[in-house]
């Protein structure tokens, strides 16, 4: 069975399911729905080329490390210089599609693992989930884009649907009617035990949907699917959301997950927290993503979250580590900075996907949206509160608007979402003149890149520009 590399990644031979008992069908259902959150670990999925594609190319962030280090394309994506032959490109969308293939694996096989009573509803809802959750990252990076299915023969229509693009909207469609699923089937995070906090939950899917609303600019939907978001809370101090010990805690409501193995050293996100300064045997790491001049400088007086983002000389870590002068960079990714085990090339270090507070700081946004101006101040105070800062009292939309999106750059500041943020909001332009940059109005989305137009062999059309 021949399968393209740049799309899908075979984890396992198909398995008869009639064949397994009763306890093989539901170990044999677990795995294969952690195979769609293992995926999400990978190198190619969330790590040197994603933070590339979602920070160091936005105003937050430059490239970092020494001058000479190009890190690839790195140096590319920090000038603005975006070409379909971009490595970072073909690695995102390998990683991003190998996470959609082991859900759409997953979901063609578990209808034939029984009544699954126990697990059922659950391992399907998460792997809608995660299917959604890996083409929102599509279609916010690439625009519209291939929508394949699972065929285990590998038949020449499930081949061509990889290479045939799907509009943005169908792609939304997709994503939508995936997690109207997932909101369907999951349960809610309180009823997990404390060994499965981490899985996706029904919170998850309507805060993901809530975020696709947001997107799509359907204001009166945020409001609807933030309403239903219950049982979270923001934690009283802003810097516990990063810390091994505050994963997966009130205010988290998914995560990439680096758990340690300390027998296998191979649970955690592969690179993550060593390509942008770790503490282990390299002693900075690699030092790519350091937070920028702009950024350090958007923050108020006495913001808390500031210390909680950058690490720069002369501070103390939470971990009681003391940061001298005269390292490669002048700052670096707090967010990032490992657990327990910062010697490992796979860190402890979770990738925070949804939180609490940006629950709050969307529905503030499509109150504002929709006349209710007042309303979405109290949420944002809600926000600045933690942050240690006074409440804000301006009126009026623009000054409100203002407001929430200043809230939002410093609250989820190396969170992956700068970037896109600034392009939905028609900031990027402007954005990107602060910072030195050009920022060209197809731009908006990144290339397809070349290998998939080349594999494609002319299914396969190239955004404009590119």
């Amino acid at each position: 069975m021949k399968i393209s590399t740049i799309y899908f990644l075979i984890i396992t031979t198909a398995v008869s399911c009639i064949s397994l008992n009763a306890q093989s069908q539901q170990e044999y259902a677990v795995n294969l729905v952690g195979a769609c959150y293992q995926q999400s670990r990978a190198f190619d999925a969330h790590s040197f080329s994603w933070i590339g594609l979602t920070s160091i190319v936005s105003d937050e962030a430059d490239k970092g490390s020494a001058a000479s280090d190009s890190g690839g394309d790195k140096i590319s994506l920090d000038n603005l210089s975006f070409n379909a032959g971009l490595e970072s490109l073909a690695e995102v969308w390998k990683g991003q599609y190998n996470g959609v293939y082991s859900c759409n694996r997953a979901l063609y096989y578990l209808p034939g693992m029984g009544s699954n009573a126990t697990y059922g509803n659950r391992l399907n809802g998460e792997a809608y989930f995660l299917r959604a959750y890996y083409y929102f990252n599509l279609v916010r990076l690439f625009g519209g884009v291939p929508i394949p299915y699972f065929s285990p023969d590998d038949t020449f229509d499930s081949r061509t649907s990889r290479y045939i693009r799907k509009t943005k909207s169908e792609v939304y469609t997709q994503i939508e009617n995936d997690l109207i699923q997932a909101i369907s089937l999951l349960p809610p995070k309180s009823t997990y035990g404390t060994a499965d906090q981490w899985r996706a939950s029904k919170g998850s899917a309507l805060a993901l949907m809530a975020k696709v609303k947001l997107y799509l600019g359907q204001w009166s939907s945020v409001v609807t699917y933030t309403d239903q978001i219950t049982g979270y809370a923001l934690t009283s101090n802003y810097q516990d959301n990063f810390k091994v010990t505050g994963e997966n805690n009130t205010e988290s409501i998914f995560e990439i997950q680096g758990t340690y193995d300390a027998v296998n050293n191979y649970n955690g996100i592969q690179g993550y927290s060593v390509i942008q300064g770790g503490r282990g045997n390299e002693g900075w790491g690699w030092g790519f993503n350091s937070p920028s001049a702009t950024l350090q400088n958007a923050y108020e007086a006495g913001d808390v979250r500031k210390n909680a983002t950058i690490i720069t000389a002369g501070n103390t870590l939470w971990d009681g580590r003391y940061i001298p002068s005269g390292l490669t960079n002048p700052r670096y990714n707090y967010k990032a900075y490992p657990g327990l085990h910062a010697d490992a090339w796979e860190t402890d270090s979770n990738i925070k996907v949804l939180r609490y507070a940006e629950v709050l700081l969307m529905k503030a946004e499509a109150l504002n949206e929709l006349g209710q101006s007042s309303t979405a101040l109290v949420y944002i105070n809600q926000i600045r509160m933690r942050a240690g800062l006074a409440p804000v009292s301006v009126s009026g939309y623009t000054a409100v608007r203002d407001a929430i999106r200043k809230e939002r750059r410093l609250e989820l500041a190396m969170e992956h979402d700068r970037w896109f943020d600034i392009i939905r909001t028609g900031q990027a332009a402007s954005a990107m003149t602060a910072d030195g940059k050009t920022f060209l109005s197809y731009y908006t989305v990144f290339p397809i890149p070349q290998q998939v137009i080349n594999e494609g062999n002319g299914l396969t059309v190239q955004n404009p520009g590119y």
